[in-house]
């Protein structure tokens, strides 16, 4: 767990590191487009003002690991986001976009929820409008023309010690944007769209 990232008490966007937020949303962060995503329904524990919110990821594909805090009660913790969107980048191209924060909000709701204490493994997360085009001529894997990964809105994962169909169950319970099941290709897309399931 890396602590001491930022203060998590909002001052200057400048000096502090952190985003101020309002009580009920996650604003997008630097570059992001001023887009905001209503937090989820936490457990009482995670809304306590001081109440950290921490990932362990790991990526399927280039191997990397990955545990911090990315919030702190209604506050974003900014360097915090800059390396997740680094560890999430298109593993294809290396390009890096900007992960939108609601992301981490379901994934952090669905470990609590689940009782899961183990990492999340990563199968992708940003792709460029370049890689996206080259993986639907591919085929396989349900790539969409207008994939919400090119906006850095949705996240393909798995959880080892849960089944991934109560994965997917719990995230359809959320309610909180996409969930796409692919039981062969063995993860569940997560995004911050509209609520919808396929």
């Amino acid at each position: 767990m890396i602590h001491g990232l930022s203060s998590p008490v909002p001052v200057s966007r400048a000096a502090s590191g952190t985003v101020s937020l309002p009580r009920r949303r996650v604003l997008a962060h630097a570059g992001a487009a001023a887009m905001a995503v209503p937090l989820l329904a936490l457990p009482r524990r995670a809304r306590a003002e001081q109440d950290e919110r921490s990932l362990s990821l790991w990526h399927t594909h280039t191997g990397e690991r990955l545990t911090m805090a990315f919030a702190v009660g209604g506050s974003l913790l900014r360097p915090a986001l800059a390396r997740l969107d680094r560890f999430l980048r298109d593993h294809y191209s290396g390009a890096v976009g900007h992960i939108d924060p609601g992301l981490y909000e379901q994934l952090f709701a669905l470990q609590t929820r689940l009782g899961s204490r183990a990492a999340f493994e990563v199968i992708s997360g940003f792709r460029s409008p370049r890689t996206n085009d080259r993986l639907r001529q591919r085929g396989g894997g349900g790539v969409a023309r207008a994939s919400l990964h090119m906006q850095g809105r949705a996240i393909d994962v798995r959880l080892p010690d849960v089944a991934l169909a109560d994965l997917r169950d719990a995230a359809l319970e959320l309610r909180a944007g996409g969930v796409g099941y692919y039981a062969r290709e063995r993860f569940v897309h997560l995004d911050t769209g509209r609520v919808r399931s396929w």
